[in-house]
């Protein structure tokens, strides 16, 4: 449902960029305070990201204001906080359908606007782009201006600093923002500040700057001057101290929440030279006091009634996966003191409070940092511990030749809980969990295990934690089928799967959580259904027993079919000589868009109406 734009009549007049730009700069204020609450009554009503974009009005609306974009290039990293660059760049009407089938895109696309320069899911690619597109608008020679926003959760990962550090070596004209909603030097804004930015932002501090610096070659470095005693040099780290060793020059910070004053210190940097870095201070959940007292809470959020101060609680009542493995982690830390649990920045996701409260000295949160985390796991298995990273499917992606070189090499035991596997619904193309079968099914010592229900997920957590090399728990998200969870841990054996039902003539093979679909289509067709458990090592036994069995053998899997469980299973057949058709069912060879996990399943025919109609349709060939 769109909102009444009539109640909005600022925001009303700046549908587009240009538009924007065609208003006086004394009504921005106003345009901001009805920005900010035409995004809190539309995510309200549609859910989505709500406390990164109100932090990130005011900056949005100065970019926009001062940059003349799409011909200026403007790079929202990760893009959660792009709703309010999405309302001003002609899609204010369509906000409603956001993360919905056949909607808005939940981050930037370039496929829906010319203003979204990057389609974007992962965080801290923005610098790298913009690097890239700052050389190209340079042999261009059009004036072009490339203007990438970071937040500081993203800054902490190393593909930040290296393109910083390559972009510091060549000296492009392009303008880093990092948008800080977190780190304690907040005293640092105000009157003064500001006053500071304008003044270090303009012509008359940067000539003399540059002339100083030729002036000064000759002298000794001012570190060296400084070096003799600790106290000096505590007083001469500012936060800018590290970005000007990378060859950026630091402005900042500054108040990310008055956008008159952004918009003189934007309108001052875009007339520098060389790599800028602006740095300024804006509060998550800005101008909506419960976003603003819990932006983990209110980062996405279901509907729910801006009136209230507290979200709807999930209406569940079955556990989710994350908690499955939370409940994991506490029991199992209980009994081992040498658990090591790791999360590149995803406890709340990965159902890790609990843990991280309860057994702090065991728990590690490295930030954005994939490669990091898997091969700090190397580190600790080493050392004799046994280290669990917890991990998104499409996360793990980042990390993947430390899962090679790092661990599978060494043949360590370190145990990957993969959250998220399989399709997950509204974040769309980029956090789909499609590949991790694929790309862990071929390098050597892995072991993948796939859980077909809650229990399973505990016992195969529990078998790859006493497993003496490295190995992998997929789990989808959501909720479980409601599946009876036995407390005490029992380790399965590897590479074993086992009949659930017996039928003739059709045999599904079944990796994964589609087991009540896989039952329910074998109810209609009479098959039987074995729970295959392992991914790596497949069950070679019972796949030889199924196909001697039956007439036709039927993969199920939620990952895609390009080299995934079923590819394995007939790679497997080939080496046999065992020739019997075989249908391979899972994701295609394309991306799959957003929608609800149930939308997607019926459309890509993984329901277990479109299981018995593919069976149904391979047999009659």
């Amino acid at each position: 449902m769109t909102l009444d734009i009539s109640k909005y009549p600022t925001l009303a007049l700046a549908n587009t960029p240009d538009e924007l730009r065609s208003l006086p700069k004394d009504v921005l204020p106003k345009l901001c305070d009805e920005l900010r609450t035409y995004l809190l009554n539309s995510v309200s009503q549609s859910s989505g990201h709500l406390a990164s974009g109100l932090g990130t009005v005011e900056l949005t609306v100065a970019l926009h204001y001062v940059y003349k974009t799409p011909f200026d290039q403007l790079i929202w990293d990760v893009g959660h906080q792009a709703y309010p660059h999405k309302i001003l760049t002609g899609r204010r009407e369509q906000l409603s359908t956001i993360r919905q089938k056949n909607g808005l895109h939940p981050f930037p696309w370039r496929g829906e606007s010319e203003y979204d320069t990057l389609s974007v899911g992962h965080s801290s690619t923005s610098i790298s782009a913009a690097l890239g597109m700052a050389i190209s608008a340079h042999k261009e020679a059009q004036n072009r201006k490339v203007v990438s926003v970071i937040g500081d959760g993203a800054i902490t990962a190393g593909m930040a600093f290296e393109a910083m550090n390559h972009a510091g070596d060549i000296h492009p004209d392009m303008l880093v923002i990092l948008n800080d909603n977190e780190m304690s030097i907040s005293e640092n804004v105000g009157a003064l500040n500001n006053h500071l930015a304008q003044l270090l932002s303009g012509n008359f501090y940067t000539s003399i700057r540059e002339g100083g610096k030729r002036v000064l070659s000759g002298v000794p470095p001012i570190k060296e001057l400084v070096r003799r005693t600790e106290e000096h040099l505590k007083g001469m780290m500012i936060p800018g101290t590290l970005f000007e060793e990378l060859g950026f020059n630091y402005i900042g910070p500054v108040d990310g929440h008055d956008v008159i004053e952004l918009v003189k210190t934007l309108k001052n940097m875009r007339e520098l030279k060389g790599p800028q870095f602006l740095h300024i201070m804006t509060k998550k959940g800005k101008g909506y006091e419960p976003a603003e007292k819990d932006p983990i809470g209110y980062h996405g959020v279901p509907k729910f009634d801006p009136s209230h101060s507290s979200l709807p609680k999930s209406s569940s009542s079955k556990p989710s996966f994350s908690k499955i493995f939370g409940d994991f982690l506490c029991d199992m830390a209980a009994q081992d003191p040498k658990l090591m649990a790791i999360t590149p920045a995803m406890r709340e996701g990965s159902g890790m409070v609990r843990f991280s409260k309860e057994f702090p000295e065991q728990y590690f949160d490295v930030a954005i940092a994939e490669q990091h985390a898997v091969t700090l796991a190397t580190g600790m298995a080493i050392a004799g511990n046994h280290p669990i990273v917890a991990i998104y499917s499409t996360f793990l992606q980042r990390g993947y030749d430390q899962l090679i070189h790092d661990v599978a090499i060494m043949d360590l035991p370190v145990m990957f809980a993969i959250d998220r596997a399989g399709l997950v619904g509204a974040d769309g193309q980029t956090h789909q969990g499609a590949f991790d079968i694929s790309f862990m099914r071929c390098i050597p010592n892995m072991v993948i295990m796939t859980p077909s229900d809650e229990n399973e997920c505990r016992q195969m957590l529990y078998t790859g934690h006493t497993h003496t090399g490295p190995s992998a728990v997929r789990y989808p998200r959501g909720s479980g089928m409601g599946t009876e969870i036995e407390q005490t841990f029992t380790a399965l054996e590897i590479g074993k799967g086992r009949l659930v039902r017996q039928g003739e003539k059709v045999a599904i093979l079944n990796f994964g959580t589609f087991m009540p679909s896989a039952l329910e289509a074998a109810e209609k067709l009479n098959a039987t259904v074995a729970d295959m458990r392992f991914a790596k090592p497949l069950d070679h036994e019972l796949i030889k027993q199924l196909a001697a069995d039956h007439d036709v053998l039927v993969t199920l899997e939620e990952n895609a079919i390009a080299g995934g469980a079923g590819a394995g299973v007939i790679e497997f057949m080939m080496h046999e000589k065992i020739l019997k058709p075989v249908l391979n069912l899972g994701l295609p060879d394309y991306f799959v868009p957003q929608g609800t996990q149930e939308e997607l399943y019926a459309d890509l025919g993984l329901d277990s109406q479109g299981i018995e109609h593919s069976i149904r349709q391979y047999i009659a060939k």
